[in-house]
């Protein structure tokens, strides 16, 4: 392997954070691709460059701001990943996913993650919000997982269940929230699939995608989700839907990282809220 999975290194990174903040959070969240701002939203925060934080790799991709921030977030103490890692970076999984198991050794108890992702799905708009309801491991499918390795039972099994990864409870209450909000009709629930990338999908790959039962794609996700279900933590995940993908050779519209990143910063807010409401929802106060 090209990195060592060694619980001592997630312990160091958790003692380094918690000798320099007072927080002791119970929820995570991974803010995607130009949706960090809800970090922003945390009061009486802590933050710390992902530079600074003993383990932690370099952020490098583009709508990633590579900032760990503590906080308190309508009335829960949580822990906001402004920005996240990727395969496509060149980080070995062990390193895509190394916060995670920090954020066990934490505390933490849920995990929220939210991505950009374009849709396959033809009844989905531009700016909706889906509720990830199950995912599409393509790497995992041709053997990289960040569970491969030697496997630490303080963390969790060696053959953990995936069937349902994505909390049936937390689901059910976003869809409630959504109805509350009266943004029902821009909220869908459907399968995420995560590809390596950097590259957009080619048309094959599209349909392919579809015939699999993929109602969007993305580039991230998936590696985070599989490591806090192995570590019992619950998982709630987001993706904001910022572009229709190509599935026909005379569609002549070109997707680009810029388009996306604007799409995100636009309606980002809805998926703010969504998630802030949440939150708020949660079973324990933990501020």
């Amino acid at each position: 392997m090209q990195d060592q999975i060694c619980y001592d290194n997630y312990k160091n990174s958790a003692d380094w954070l918690q000798s320099r903040t007072k927080h002791r959070p119970k929820v995570a969240i991974i803010c995607g691709s130009g949706l960090g701002h809800l970090a922003n939203a945390l009061e009486s925060q802590d933050a710390f460059p992902y530079s600074d934080i003993p383990g932690f790799p370099h952020c490098t991709a583009p709508g990633h701001a590579g900032r760990l921030v503590f906080g308190v977030l309508r009335g829960k103490s949580c822990v906001c990943m402004q920005g996240r890692f990727h395969m496509f970076e060149g980080h070995s999984l062990y390193k895509v996913t190394f916060p995670v198991r920090v954020f066990k050794l934490l505390g933490v108890e849920t995990l929220i993650v939210t991505n950009a992702a374009g849709s396959l799905a033809s009844s989905y708009k531009t700016g909706d919000i889906m509720i990830i309801r199950d995912h599409i491991n393509i790497p995992g499918l041709g053997g990289f997982n960040p569970l491969n390795g030697p496997n630490d039972e303080r963390f969790g099994p060696r053959f953990p269940v995936m069937g349902a990864a994505y909390d049936k409870d937390l689901r059910r209450l976003a869809w409630d929230l959504g109805k509350k909000l009266a943004i029902s009709d821009h909220v869908q629930e459907g399968v995420y699939c995560m590809v390596g990338g950097p590259n957009f999908e080619t048309i094959a790959e599209a349909r392919l995608l579809q015939r699999l039962g993929v109602d969007a794609v993305g580039m991230s996700t998936v590696p985070e989700v599989l490591i806090a279900s192995h570590c019992g933590m619950k998982v709630f995940g987001l993706s904001l839907i910022t572009n229709k993908v190509a599935m026909d050779y005379e569609d002549q519209q070109v997707v680009t990282q810029e388009e996306v990143l604007a799409v995100s910063r636009k309606k980002s807010h809805t998926l703010q809220t969504i998630i802030m409401e949440l939150v708020a929802h949660l079973g324990s106060s933990t501020a």
